[in-house]
């Protein structure tokens, strides 16, 4: 199976979904996010694929989401909101375990298993 993780290797619980994902068998590539963060294309198709809104994998926690003053209840476009997180990937929420047609958010690490 190929599958990607956009991974940090600081974030216990993306150590933790690398590793659960390892116990399974499945070596996915690893994707550092804040070093290198997805396309815009590649940001879309990740949201399609967890059904979600770019709001709704925001890091709002963050010290540059509190710095920015950023809400959930933001009045900005999609594009507003991707262009943010590819400026401050920070603020993208991980891990993030993508297949071929699937995604998952690992928090918790198990719900990575629905999708491998």
């Amino acid at each position: 199976m190929k599958a990607v993780i956009y991974h940090n290797p600081r974030c216990s619980k993306s150590r933790a979904t690398l590793e659960l994902l390892n116990q399974k068998n499945v070596e996915p590539e690893i994707v550092n996010y804040l070093e290198t963060p997805p396309s815009k294309t590649e940001l879309k198709r990740i949201l399609a694929l967890l059904g979600k809104k770019p709001p709704e994998i925001i890091r709002f926690g963050e010290n540059v989401a509190k710095e920015e003053g950023l809400s959930a209840s933001d009045a900005r476009t999609e594009d507003e909101w991707l262009e943010l997180m590819l400026d401050n990937p920070i603020l993208i929420e991980r891990p993030i375990v993508v297949t071929n047609d699937r995604a998952a958010i690992g928090r918790p690490p198990e719900t990575v298993l629905s999708i491998i």
